[in-house]
């Protein structure tokens, strides 16, 4: 219940061991017919450096001046690991387009879980680098494919800051026997 995002993060990154249990936490996602339509490039390290080269050529492609740019290169290294989450539709007549697209997001919401229960922070960020078509044909996305975003891992450089609860009021309605539609839980 006390789920944020951590925007700051630093060294050190997970460890094998830590990303391991963040690898098994997405695939125990929702996957009607088991199709794991969802694919993940990680970018650790001087693997960054990779990630950082292609949001700079992404912005320069799109016209962005100098200051852009250098903001775009250095996007990658807000964080000691980067995760691209890609749904990769697999075409199947009992699961759509949009199903496959709500079993990636699950699964990168069970690796976000995952880097909070381990005590790292994560920031899911999307952004105009994720609707990007030169950073798509990049990361060898197909036209029915989908990048979702990229998860941001690392360790929170300052206290997780903990958002107020949110009211639930107009947000959940309750249909049963003795409701016609109320708002809340008794």
């Amino acid at each position: 219940m006390t789920r944020s995002s951590m925007p700051r993060l630093m060294e050190p990154g997970p460890t094998r061991e830590q990303l391991a249990i963040i690898e098994a936490a997405a695939l125990r996602a929702p996957d009607h017919m088991q199709l794991t339509p969802y694919r993940f490039y990680g970018y650790r390290g001087d693997g960054r450096q990779q990630l950082s080269q292609l949001f700079a050529t992404a912005s320069k492609a799109r016209g962005d001046d100098e200051v852009a740019v250098n903001h775009a290169a250095q996007l990658p290294f807000r964080a000691p690991v980067l995760i691209a989450a890609v749904m990769q539709h697999q075409p199947h007549d009992k699961v759509p387009w949009v199903e496959q697209i709500c079993s990636t997001a699950a699964a990168v919401m069970a690796m976000q879980q995952a880097c909070f229960a381990q005590g790292l922070g994560a920031i899911w960020r999307t952004g105009w680098l994720a609707q990007d078509e030169f950073v798509r044909t990049e990361l060898g996305l197909a036209e029915d494919d989908e990048l979702i975003g990229f998860l941001y891992v690392g360790t929170p450089a300052v206290p997780t800051p903990i958002k107020p609860a949110r009211e639930a009021s107009g947000v959940f309605q309750w249909f049963d026997s003795t409701s016609k539609g109320e708002s809340g839980a008794d």
